[in-house]
């Protein structure tokens, strides 16, 4: 059988392979990355999209304008991600905080477990927003796990499925070493793969390039 680092990084390279790199997080500034996490909880990447073009064809997109916009407004422009109301309360709490902690060159200054804890601190930031805001924004060395991270590795036999959130991201950090730019490709593949193949109905198995090690699809 396969250690935990052989399994993972073969995963990794077939993946690759497969789909080539994936060029995320998809922003064009750190602050980006941050609102876009926040806003991608609970709906599709293109929803995002359309979003963020909204709120900044209204307002720069910083922390200070953003919380300047009164909440009916903000939350009228992220319409297109949905829960749109929660999501605008939640936007606000995240500039706030970060406006009081000194802004993006004050928290990148902190260290990664402290960060982590104060991300966590916000409403309406859960493990996989702080670390998305991490990896993503801050290139830190934090894997996210996501409900896709759950089924490709269920399916794989790595995970039992009754995991915490950490324990899983934990077991990829500790087999794979401290690795922003692997993480970073890693979890954009993983993305990528379970929507296209290994979905959660009607997987594609005669597609998959994890087949042959795949008990579900051997089964």
């Amino acid at each position: 059988m396969a250690s935990p680092v052989e399994l993972l990084r073969g995963v990794f390279e077939r993946l690759l392979i497969a789909y080539g790199p994936q060029g995320w997080w998809p922003a064009e500034t750190p602050f980006e990355v941050m609102i876009g996490a926040v806003l991608t909880q609970n709906t599709a990447w293109i929803n995002v999209e359309r979003a963020l073009q909204r709120l900044s064809a209204r307002v720069p997109l910083r922390a200070d304008t953003l919380l300047a916009l009164p909440e009916p407004d903000l939350a009228e422009a992220i319409r297109p991600a949905g829960y749109f109301n929660v999501k605008a309360r939640r936007l606000r709490a995240f500039c706030a905080t970060l406006l009081e902690s000194g802004g993006e060159p004050a928290l990148a200054a902190i260290d990664t477990p402290p960060l982590r804890r104060l991300l966590l601190d916000i409403h309406g930031v859960g493990p996989e927003t702080a670390d998305d805001i991490l990896l993503y924004a801050f290139d830190r060395p934090v894997f996210v796990v996501d409900a896709y991270t759950r089924r490709l590795f269920g399916r794989l036999g790595w995970l039992a499925g009754d995991e915490t959130y950490d324990q899983i991201r934990l077991g990829f950090e500790q087999a794979l070493g401290p690795d922003v730019s692997l993480f970073n490709e890693y979890h954009a593949l993983i993305v990528r793969h379970a929507k296209d193949v290994c979905r959660a109905r009607k997987p594609r198995c005669a597609q998959c390039c994890l087949m042959d090690i795949c008990p579900a699809a051997l089964a």
